[in-house]
């Protein structure tokens, strides 16, 4: 396996579980100090623990992203405790399956508040250190649902597309400091979201791996070699990007 080239600290939002988790372990894997961000505090104190017996170092910390001044206090333990964080993947979010004319004002900015804004709080907060740096790798976790939009899942959809045009943006505001942006839209992936959402009767797992063209559900591990990627030296000259994996259902 390809390494990072220097053991830098990398902060994963939403790491306790599914994507983030992979994500975390791969960086870590790969030679990476990892900072394990999620509201559910156990949960990522538990990744830690995973990511340190496995023979990585790693940090658990209790963070709900829409908690800028949290976010502010924890960042700030990771540079005390680890270093300054040069990775950040910001992975945190959660879904939405409601119909349009049922969005209430209050779902919409809840919605928004954690898949995208809370991308922007975190950010904010880790950039600076990047800049210090002159060096940093940012990817922001979006979702294939962007391509096409998909019924009842507006709010979803919206706060994504958001993130594919905050990501575009950093990328030019920031690629001549170092520091590079992308985002990877995973496709269908087999999570505990995605199976809260199949048992709930949201959408039908069986289905729609007869629809994708490898003919399987997407793995969390299948994101984070991705992701893992565009965290590396070489990887440099990529930025701006958005890097579908999604098994060829989005082309």
């Amino acid at each position: 396996m390809t390494s990072i080239n220097e053991p830098r600290v990398a902060i994963v939002t939403g790491a306790a579980s599914g994507i983030g988790l992979a994500i975390g372990q791969r960086l870590a894997a790969e030679g990476a100090v990892v900072a394990v961000f999620d509201r559910n505090g156990d949960g990522a104190r538990e990744a830690a623990a995973g990511i340190e017996a496995a023979g990585g170092k790693a940090l658990g910390l209790e963070v709900d992203v829409t908690d800028r001044p949290r976010i502010e206090a924890a960042v700030a333990e990771v540079v005390g405790r680890l270093g300054p964080p040069l990775v950040l993947v910001n992975n945190a979010g959660r879904d939405s399956f409601v119909p349009f004319l049922e969005i209430d004002v209050e779902h919409w900015h809840q919605v928004l508040e954690v898949n995208l804004t809370g991308t922007f709080h975190c950010c904010q907060v880790v950039l600076p250190h990047m800049l210090e740096a002159r060096w940093g790798r940012i990817v922001n976790i979006s979702s294939s649902s962007t391509h096409s939009g998909v019924p009842r899942m507006t709010a979803y959809v919206s706060a994504k597309s958001g993130v594919i045009g905050l990501t575009k943006c950093l990328a030019l505001e920031f690629g001549r400091k170092g520091v590079t942006v992308n985002t990877i839209p995973p496709g269908f992936v087999d999570t505990p979201m995605l199976r809260a959402a199949d048992a709930a009767g949201r959408l039908n797992m069986e289905a729609a791996i007869k629809t994708t063209p490898v003919g399987r559900a997407g793995r969390p591990d299948d994101i984070a070699a991705a992701c893992a990627f565009l965290c590396r030296d070489e990887a440099g000259y990529i930025t701006g990007q958005v890097i579908g994996v999604n098994g060829g259902r989005n082309t």
